[in-house]
């Protein structure tokens, strides 16, 4: 019996394209939203690289509000190198100064009325805590405001006065994850409730050698 002939399968025919307008206009918008997605990531990589803290801008935008300046410096190594607790190191970036060398031994927590050697107060800072500097010449109104403040953020606060600061006051904060971080200096003429707390809210308690609250109470 003959062999049946083989039958070709029948060639596909392509379907001609048609004109898409807005084909173009779509890939287009596709890429542009890929570029932003690009560069949102980027921007926040260097955000992290950098060093920034999640509350710096609430915080630099409140104290500016009040009339306040906010100096962020690269964070020092905190050695113990300062042997005499009223000494001073060459390396200090901030003044006064918020990271970097400072003596072994802390301020005990608390208000004091008169100054502190701010070799141990660098310590307080490193701990988490942070400190209440003001002038000699600061108006008694906003001192009463401060010791307010304090009564009510007593737990990981020094606070002190440094007469050169003549009619400021400082707010200091240590801020690190252990390796790298930021020291953080406000500096003020009057006292504004809203710019003082946000800088506590942003920057307290979180220094390279992190201390529970319970453990920076008054006292101690």
């Amino acid at each position: 019996m003959p062999d049946k002939p083989r039958v070709k399968a029948p060639k596909q025919r392509s379907t001609p394209r048609v004109d898409d307008p807005g084909r173009t206009r779509r890939l287009l918008l596709y890429g542009a939203g890929a570029t932003l997605a690009v560069v949102a990531v980027v921007v926040l990589a260097a955000l992290t690289i950098g060093g920034g803290d999640p509350g710096e801008p609430e915080a630099r935008a409140a104290l500016e509000s009040a009339g306040c300046t906010l100096n962020v410096a690269e964070a020092l190594p905190g050695e113990h190198s300062i042997d005499d607790p009223g000494g001073v190191s060459a390396q200090w970036n901030t003044d006064p100064p918020t990271t970097g060398p400072h003596f072994g031994i802390a301020a005990v927590f608390g208000a004091y009325d008169e100054p502190l050697e701010i070799a141990r107060v660098v310590h307080n800072l490193e701990h988490g805590g942070i400190f209440i500097l003001y002038g000699d010449q600061l108006p008694e109104e906003t001192l009463a405001s401060l010791r307010s403040f304090y009564e009510t953020h007593q737990t990981g606060t020094v606070m002190a006065p440094l007469p050169k600061l003549k009619k400021q006051f400082a707010l200091g904060a240590w801020v690190s994850d252990g390796e790298e971080g930021n020291g953080y200096l406000a500096k003020c003429r009057q006292f504004d409730d809203k710019a003082v707390s946000t800088f506590f809210r942003a920057f307290q308690f979180q220094g390279p050698e992190r201390f529970d609250p319970s453990q920076l109470q008054p006292g101690s």
